[in-house]
């Protein structure tokens, strides 16, 4: 397997996981999925709508998210937005990224713990 293959592979596994906490984070105001789409792509989350669209409708039936649609405009547009329950995922999630971070750290510093 080529080098770009398996990097291609890691990066997509890495990410995977950091896109569940960027929709979170990113729906502390509430949007519509073109939008966060949009949103998470510019700032460094390229997520394809074939994946962002179901995550949204799991992330919502774990509670994790509310919806509503918004009908006043020309086309009908559902809105989501973190939960009260998916706030507090959020921030054990964010206070074990940080862990890991912490951990990666002493190990690329060659802490030798």
């Amino acid at each position: 397997m080529a080098v770009d293959e398996v990097l291609r592979t890691h990066l997509q596994e890495l990410r995977r996981g950091t896109v569940v906490v960027a929709s979170l984070v990113a729906l502390r105001q509430p949007d519509y999925g073109y939008a966060l789409l949009q949103r998470l792509a510019g700032h460094g989350f390229p997520v394809d709508a074939n994946t962002l669209y179901p995550l949204l409708r799991r992330l919502e039936d774990q509670g994790l998210l509310t919806s509503e649609w918004n009908t006043e405009e020309s086309r009908p547009r559902k809105f989501y937005r973190t939960s009260d329950a998916g706030e507090q995922v959020l921030r054990l999630l964010l206070d074990d990224f940080a862990a890991v971070q912490a951990s990666l750290a002493t190990l690329i510093e060659g802490d030798p713990r």
